[in-house]
């Protein structure tokens, strides 16, 4: 299974993306994480609405077609990381690849949270777009190793 990680905003501090990287390179080949960074709409006169809808699209395209879509959202499920585990084993037995999908700064599309299999949150505080991604790929990677029981995680 791979798992994609759809985000919005092509450029990242460095600090941020070697520590993605870093968590990236510790998944196993059989659950690769992968990261689709898409272009953020550029900020100007268009409306918010204008902005993710363009936002939108672009995620879209990126997604391959039958991906379970995980759209992380501030009202999505809270879970911990043996409730994480737990999705992450279904997500593996449905045989799907799956995409979580990162908004840009206003968020994401309300059609395409609609698309949504299910919605996550990740954290309680608002986080920099840098801090999601390597958050995320941290959380999943803990998740990975309480399924294997790797002794990364401590209960």
């Amino acid at each position: 299974m791979k798992l994609l990680l759809a985000a919005v905003g092509q450029r990242q501090p460095a600090w941020a993306d070697a520590a993605y990287e870093d968590f990236a390179k510790r998944f196993p080949p059989e659950l690769r994480l992968e990261l689709k960074a898409v272009k953020a709409e550029p900020r100007g006169s268009k409306t918010a609405e204008q902005l993710m809808a363009a936002e939108a699209s672009r995620l879209e395209a990126a997604l391959p077609k039958g991906v379970r879509r995980v759209v992380l959202d501030e009202h999505g499920t809270r879970m911990t990381t043996l409730q994480l585990a737990e999705r992450m084993k279904a997500w593996m037995n449905d045989g799907r690849d799956v995409a979580l999908l990162v908004g840009g700064p206003d968020g994401l599309d309300p059609a395409l949270k609609r698309t949504a299999d299910e919605t996550l949150r990740l954290s309680d505080l608002t986080l920099p777009h840098a801090f999601v991604r390597v958050l995320l790929a941290e959380a999943l990677y803990r998740g990975w190793t309480v399924m294997v029981n790797h002794p990364y995680h401590r209960e």
